[in-house]
């Protein structure tokens, strides 16, 4: 114990100063003179209309839109239009042959005006149903029924 300096002060648990964050220069310039680390940060969109992206913005568009995979393919029109033929000479409503192929009447809808991604098996149950080829070649050809 005779090792022991009475005049010697220990701080323990001392907090350790936040950063401090300034926006005016004279400060800044304070802290340069001073020797303190200091580092800036610019704000990408600070301070500029957000709504209006520049010219940076149209070209990243436009690179995008030229790499996009093209959406998929529609109905022929001829199939619509084979569709249709067959259904009217039938006379069914577009709901009886969607009740026969087990499948909504928006659907038969859509493949008539041509708006539907073709679906193969669809397109199958509907050649069944309507008598009608509706796939491949010489579309709108009557199938021998059995």
């Amino acid at each position: 114990m005779s090792n022991v300096d009475w005049d010697s002060k220990t701080v323990i648990g001392q907090k350790a100063k936040a950063p401090k964050v300034t926006r005016n220069t004279n400060e800044l310039n304070e802290a340069r003179r001073t020797g303190a680390v200091v580092a800036t940060e610019k704000k990408i969109s600070g301070g500029s209309n957000k709504a209006y992206q520049g010219t940076d913005h149209q070209r990243i568009v436009k690179l995008d839109r030229e790499n996009e995979v093209a959406p998929p393919a529609k109905v022929a029109p001829s199939v619509g239009r084979a569709m249709q033929a067959a259904r009217m000479e039938m006379k069914l409503s577009q709901k009886d042959v969607a009740q026969k192929i087990n499948e909504k009447p928006s659907v038969l809808q859509d493949y008539e005006a041509g708006k539907a991604v073709p679906n193969p098996q669809i397109l199958a149950k509907l050649e069944r149903v309507l008598a009608v080829k509706l796939r491949g070649n010489d579309i709108g050809k009557k199938l021998e029924t059995k």
